[in-house]
C-alpha cells in the first residue's frame, strides 16, 4: 500500500489512500503507513478519493489515527468520500465521529 503524505496550508498533513478497499487485507498495511506519516502531526486530513468500501477493520484503523492525532491536541478530518463510504459511516453514525468533509480545500480550512 502506497500512501502519499504532503503539507498543505497552516501546517496540515494530507494523506492520500488510493485504495479502492481500506479491508482486512490491508488494514495493518495502511496503519502502520499513517502511522509512520503522522509521527508527530496534529493536525491531518485523510482524502479518501477513489475508496469504495471501508469494512470494521477499516473503521478501526481510522479510528487508531484519530486517537492519535487526539493524543496531540490535534484532529484527524476526512474528506472526498464517494457516496457509499458515506452512506456506511452514517449507517454505523461515524459521521459524529469524525469530522468529514466534501473537499480536501474544505478540510485543510476547517483548521483555521
Amino acid at each position: 500500500m502506497e500512501l502519499n503524505g504532503r503539507i498543505e496550508g497552516a501546517d496540515v498533513l494530507i494523506i492520500e489512500l488510493r485504495e479502492d478497499n481500506l479491508d482486512a487485507s490491508n488494514v495493518r498495511e495502511f496503519r502502520d503507513a499513517a502511522q509512520s506519516l503522522m509521527q508527530d502531526r496534529a493536525r491531518v486530513v485523510l482524502d479518501m478519493a477513489g475508496v469504495k468500501f471501508v469494512d470494521s477493520s477499516g473503521l478501526g484503523a481510522l479510528i487508531s489515527c484519530l486517537r492519535q492525532a487526539n493524543g496531540r491536541n490535534g484532529d484527524f478530518r476526512l474528506c472526498e468520500m464517494s457516496r457509499t463510504v458515506r452512506a456506511l459511516f452514517e449507517l454505523m453514525r461515524m459521521h459524529r465521529v469524525f469530522n468529514i468533509h466534501d473537499t480536501r480545500a474544505d478540510a485543510v480550512a476547517s483548521f483555521n
